[in-house]
């Protein structure tokens, strides 16, 4: 019943979402206040409530923002390139398990009960229960704040809370701990700790292959297989991320230093391989393991720096030399 309630409202406000976008794009996606003017009463008739139908606009015309800024930058190519011209030419359409902003007017916590009170398109659902880890409890009930997003993953709904943390004082530091990135070695540093690449690269190769045989094989079952395997390789390389940044931003907190980043933006347009060497590349998620150390250095008040990536692998091989024949000779 309540998950029936869900799925249809996130599929009716995705749903006009999709004529909002419509409208904006046909009237050269105008302000907020004036979408609202062209908008408003249609999503009202729709079923919307009043704070939903403000979201849905908000949702769309922020997306509009996100679309330029983009276009600014040259994310999606350069002017005339054939991706650009098909993000641009078009207006943008939002999946029907796309996520729902929610804010305190429509969505209500009960964190000893661990329940919500959510709008949905069918009325207001009480004592809905969510489950979340006892530590995520705590950093709820003490930083949430703003809005939290309703999304359909596999026939699983979650609410993605906001949460502030307010950041650790920043220590000045001595020394740095330099940082090199790769793909054989995950992340190496200067004071000896490596992550290696194998084991996760291995299983990178064990899902592309038991993709490529699934698709081959084209069946129903197979392609139900395929459904249940999305996004596995994606979340157990994220999980590798977290452990590895905990680790580096542990040793820099202990030892009292800062730590120094590769800056690697833009590495794909600059770097050119051959096909079979492309999904290694292109899998490499150096981006995401340099922002999970950022967060989880802010958080423990170590500074980090990006530096220019050039012979930082030498660099780092010759530090560790360093303190291997220190150790030595001490012993």
């Amino acid at each position: 019943m309540q998950a029936a309630a869900l799925k249809h409202t996130l599929h009716t406000v995705n749903e006009a979402a999709c004529w909002v976008s419509g409208v904006a794009f046909e009237r050269g996606v105008p302000r907020e206040y004036e979408l609202r003017k062209h908008t408003y009463a249609e999503l009202k008739e729709r079923g919307l409530g009043a704070q939903a139908a403000q979201h849905v606009i908000k949702k769309v015309r922020d997306a509009y923002t996100s679309l330029h800024a983009n276009l600014r930058a040259g994310n999606l190519g350069k002017p005339g390139s054939k991706r650009r011209l098909k993000a641009a030419s078009k207006p943008i359409a939002f999946r029907p398990q796309a996520a729902q902003p929610y804010d305190d007017r429509c969505l209500s916590w009960q964190y000893d009960a661990q329940t919500v009170s959510i709008w949905t398109v069918a009325g207001r659902l009480k004592g809905v229960r969510f489950a979340c880890s006892p530590n995520a409890l705590k950093q709820l009930i003490a930083h949430r704040k703003g809005e939290s997003d309703l999304v359909e993953r596999d026939g699983v709904f979650y609410l993605i809370a906001t949460c502030e943390v307010p950041e650790a004082e920043q220590q000045e530091p001595e020394r740095f701990i330099g940082v090199d990135l790769g793909i054989a070695n995950i992340a190496t540093t200067s004071t000896g700790y490596q992550a290696a690449g194998r084991g996760l690269n291995r299983h990178r190769r064990r899902q592309l292959e038991l993709r490529r045989k699934l698709q081959k094989k084209a069946t129903k079952s197979a392609k139900r297989l395929l459904k249940k395997r999305n996004r596995r390789e994606k979340r157990h390389a994220a999980n590798q991320n977290h452990i590895i940044a905990k680790t580096i931003v542990t040793e820099a907190e202990r030892t009292g230093h800062g730590i120094s980043l590769e800056q690697l933006r833009g590495i794909r347009d600059r770097v050119r391989l051959r096909k079979p060497q492309r999904v290694a590349l292109h899998s490499w998620a150096f981006a995401q393991l340099a922002d999970f150390i950022v967060y989880k250095a802010r958080r423990a008040g170590v500074a980090v720096v990006f530096v220019d990536p050039a012979y930082t692998s030498q660099r780092a091989t010759r530090s560790r030399t360093v303190r291997s024949g220190e150790a030595m000779a001490k012993t």
